[in-house]
């Protein structure tokens, strides 16, 4: 058996600990907040990479509860509109006119990941035509509307390379279309549209 002389003293006892919580700060302050939090206050985490990573993992964190977010606020809109009465057309085929002019264009580049929401200022009853096109790709959309407290689903879709159709307001407010990208290259959303509405802006 040790004795009491082979056995650490209080004093290197105390020393080790205070050796030992010394080294655990500086791995949280120089490797576990730049890696998992971007939080680099010594500049150490951006010389290793581990900021940029830490960077990453909090944008798809925001991503994903964005995403889901979306998602529940699509669902309980869905769930309200099934049990109201229909109303209003929402998204008809395109009917043809001799006068091809679109009266607004716009062009959209959305990076990998990226979504974009194009609107149309609108009042009830009002029609505007409309077609888009991803080039380069496919993206998922969410055609909806919102105003004066309300909101509206009207067509959504996934992988979609195109589309187009005439969009009736179901109330007074802005009327559009979302996108987002989930390839792993830049896809370019051109949207046309003519018809009755006020203006359309990029609101996203």
């Amino acid at each position: 058996m040790p004795t009491s002389a082979d056995l650490p003293s209080s004093r290197q006892l105390l020393r080790s600990t205070i050796i030992a919580l010394i080294a655990a700060t500086v791995l949280l302050i120089t490797v576990v907040l730049p890696a998992e939090y971007a939080i680099d206050p010594t500049g150490v985490g951006r010389v290793l990479g581990l900021t940029e990573m830490g960077e990453i993992k909090g944008q798809l964190a925001e991503e994903a509860a964005a995403d889901a977010a979306r998602d529940a606020a699509l669902a309980a809109e869905q769930s309200a509109l099934a049990t109201a009465p229909a109303t209003a057309a929402v998204t008809s085929p395109a009917q043809p006119v001799e006068d091809a002019t679109w009266r607004d264009e716009m062009r959209v580049v959305l990076q990998p990941g990226q979504g974009a929401e194009v609107k149309l200022s609108m009042k009830t009853g009002e029609q505007a035509q409309f077609s888009w096109v991803a080039e380069g790709g496919v993206v998922n959309f969410d055609t909806h509307g919102d105003g004066g407290g309300q909101s509206i689903s009207y067509e959504k879709g996934r992988a979609v390379p195109a589309d187009d159709g005439v969009l009736e307001a179901a109330f007074d407010g802005s009327h559009g279309w979302f996108w987002r990208n989930r390839d792993s290259a830049d896809v370019t959303v051109i949207i046309r549209t003519r018809g009755q509405y006020t203006e359309m802006k990029r609101v996203l």
